[in-house]
């Protein structure tokens, strides 16, 4: 289960259901992936747990003044799989297991005229020390409402350091003779940028369908990477929820 954005970000109400998402296999990949995803978000006092900021987490956070809050959260993380990537498997280059990571963030949340927009940034160091640490920077706005349609825009950018870029891109050279791939070693920098818009449409009062749609674009070392057979992806998701 990975997370499912949608503009369900850019509110406070409890969300819970079931959502479909297309993925590629990992960033860079060539083959496309259909999953099943949860929508979630509920806000408690102090705890929280959501999926609709680009990443499944949970954890506690307070509010430092209206509108701002200061949180830490453990949050999953997909890794990589051989099984599901053409390219891995014909060369035999091995997964990258699912696992999980700790870390902190910040998020404001602000209304401009008719407009929300939300501004957060997050850091997660990955539980297995080997895989490194990134740091996520999101901004998402609502642009249009009409009846019960109602539309947003999101773009992010990802930073990772060197243990986390070389463990999804570095070949090393015993990998490069067992892979026929060239060796590469990649260093910090940014992971990724992505612009995507999110969608909505309330069913009643207690249900509504969800989705979004992503571009992402590989950048800095990863791009360069013979793991990357390209520097773009698509993502896209909906799902159905019901309020609570």
């Amino acid at each position: 289960m990975v997370p499912l954005a949608a503009l369900a970000e850019l509110s406070n109400e409890p969300l819970l259901g079931p959502g479909l998402r297309s993925r590629p296999a990992y960033d860079g990949s060539d083959s496309q992936r259909g999953e099943l995803v949860p929508v979630v978000r509920y806000f408690g006092h102090p705890w929280f747990v959501r999926s609709t900021q680009g990443v499944l987490e949970g954890g506690v956070r307070v509010e430092l003044a209206p509108g701002l809050h200061a949180g830490a959260q453990l949050a999953y993380e997909p890794g990589r799989q051989t099984s599901e990537s053409d390219f891995l498997k014909r060369h035999g280059v091995p997964g990258l297991d699912r696992g999980a990571s700790v870390g902190a963030h910040l998020e404001w949340d602000h209304t401009f005229g008719p407009m929300p927009i939300t501004l957060l940034a997050r850091v997660r160091q990955h539980a297995d020390a080997d895989r490194g640490a990134q740091a996520d920077f999101r901004l998402s706005a609502g642009v249009y409402q009409s009846g019960r349609f109602a539309a947003g825009v999101f773009t992010q950018g990802t930073w990772a350091n060197t243990k986390s870029t070389g463990s999804f891109y570095d070949i090393t050279p015993q990998q490069s003779v067992a892979t026929g791939l060239p060796a590469f070693s990649g260093g910090s920098g940014w992971l990724f940028a992505s612009f995507g818009v999110l969608w909505s449409v309330d069913l009643n009062k207690n249900w509504v369908v969800v989705g979004n749609l992503e571009s992402r674009h590989l950048l800095g070392d990863a791009s360069r990477s013979p793991l990357a057979e390209r520097n773009s992806n698509y993502y896209t998701s909906a799902g159905l929820a019901y309020r609570f």
